[in-house]
């Protein structure tokens, strides 16, 4: 609605007039027939470019899990060592008293004991590196949690779950090479090669001749109460046909590059899927070696208690010194 007044001195008739104009619209202000599928292959594109953000989005949690996972397992493997380095430690002090109060009765020589002083320097040193890796490790897992981890979510340094890290899911039943093609990293690229070829689609078309239209339809009228009588009806249509004469390298250079992009995408799309059967194959591989790897590690763990209870129960038979 508008309303617009006019001053007396600026009328034929010599006094102030007011005119009134109400006017209702509806309509849209450019819509083009897709006669080439241009619009149509744009839309395309567009889905697929947001289905392979969100397949990205997918990828990089995964990776916080893993990288979150080894973070922690790295914590508890040090953790362990800084108590076996520890426990070495303690060891060595008392193998290095003993050593010297033998050197004081005069029962053995200054090299010996020396020797057993680097021993312990040694362990110290040990001792302080294990310390500063078990703090750099705390900090490198709170930064990818971003904040402080409690301690009961933390690895015990050498307890009850030290077992538990070292243990292996079995695998239930084979894996088909199938499941890759559900890695979000695979599916991704999937989307960009499918955004591609849908350029290429919106490229050609765009060589073609475009038609967009323009049109409104409403009413108007000087008085609101018959706005919406008879006869009172607009309506306007405007179409714009576009020829593309002037822009045909350009545009034949267009389709060319978006073909070199669909080509370099399915280059990536068959390099993703051969970097996930590589790593794939890779981790089978580790896997098996690793229960190999831990039974190895178990049965020497036995054999070396065996071979210290024996020792100890000479020691306490008296048949061995306590450093033998």
């Amino acid at each position: 609605a508008s309303r617009t007044r006019a001053a007396q001195d600026l009328t034929t008739a010599g006094r102030d007039q007011t005119t009134s104009q109400f006017v209702a619209q509806i309509g849209f202000a450019s819509y083009e027939l897709d006669l080439w599928g241009r619009v149509r292959n744009l839309n395309e594109a567009a889905l697929q470019q947001f289905l392979l953000s969100t397949e990205t989005q997918r990828n990089v949690q995964i990776s916080l899990v893993a990288d979150v996972a080894n973070a922690w397992l790295t914590l508890a493997a040090n953790q362990a060592r800084l108590a076996l380095a520890q426990s070495t430690l303690e060891s060595r002090r008392k193998a290095f008293a003993i050593t010297q109060r033998i050197y004081e009765l005069g029962a053995t020589s200054g090299l010996v004991l020396a020797q057993n002083q680097t021993t312990v320097d040694s362990a110290r040193g040990d001792v302080a590196a294990y310390s500063s890796q078990v703090d750099r490790d705390r900090n490198a897992l709170q930064l990818l949690v971003g904040g402080q981890v409690p301690e009961t979510l933390l690895p015990s340094p050498l307890g009850s779950n030290s077992l538990g890290v070292a243990a292996l899911a079995a695998l239930s039943t084979p894996v088909p090479s199938s499941r890759l093609l559900v890695r979000p990293d695979i599916q991704a690229a999937e989307h960009a090669l499918r955004a591609a070829t849908a350029n290429i689609g919106a490229a050609r078309a765009a060589m073609f001749p475009s038609i967009s239209l323009t049109a409104s339809t409403g009413a108007a009228s000087s008085e609101l109460s018959n706005l919406f009588g008879a006869g009172n009806g607009t309506w306007s249509f405007v179409p714009l046909v576009r020829l593309p004469i002037f822009d045909g390298g350009r545009n034949r250079a267009n389709v060319q590059v978006a073909q070199a992009n669909e080509q370099l995408a399915l280059t990536q799309y068959e390099k993703t899927v051969q970097t996930a059967f590589r790593e794939a194959a890779d981790a089978l591989a580790d896997r098996a070696r690793w229960a190999e790897r831990l039974e190895a590690q178990a049965s020497l763990l036995a054999a070396t208690q065996k071979a210290f209870d024996l020792s100890e129960a000479r020691f306490k038979a008296g048949v061995d010194n306590y450093l033998s």
